[in-house]
């Protein structure tokens, strides 16, 4: 079953944004990609209902206003968003970061490689699941 549903990125580093698009691309996701700069910013698109539901949030930590974490504690307290997957994509390696991220009720935690073609094999792993998720279709 091909989900339609948009992906939202929540991500404030602009080439983070276009490696996620450009990988998107190879990747033939045709899903709309939403981005939004910050956790605040995310909030703001999901709480508003004449926005279409994301199928999956692609989440940054390290962002200004709200950061990943404090996204995650938001948007896991709203019954209408706890379905949706959120996937952590980071620079961080820090166990405290992963721990925090899962006790956040995050569906899985990514660090980013540096590398592209690693980047591109992250997020086909994360497409994969996504797409073959029961959760998803939801």
């Amino acid at each position: 079953m091909k989900n339609t549903l948009p992906i939202l990125l929540v991500e404030d580093d602009k080439v983070d944004q276009m490696t996620v698009k450009r990988g998107l691309f190879h990747l033939k996701m045709e899903n709309e990609l939403i981005i939004k700069q910050n956790g605040l910013e995310a909030l703001e698109y999901l709480n508003d209902k004449s926005n279409t539901r994301p199928g999956i949030i692609l989440l940054d930590l390290n962002m200004p206003k709200m950061n990943g974490i404090e996204f995650l504690h938001e948007v896991k307290k709203d019954a209408s968003h706890q379905l949706i997957p959120v996937i952590v994509m980071t620079t961080s390696t820090q166990d405290q970061d992963r721990i925090d991220s899962f006790q956040e009720q995050a569906s899985g935690y990514m660090v980013k490689p540096v590398d592209y073609p690693q980047f591109l094999n992250t997020l086909k792993t994360i497409c994969t699941y996504w797409l073959t998720s029961e959760i998803a279709h939801c």
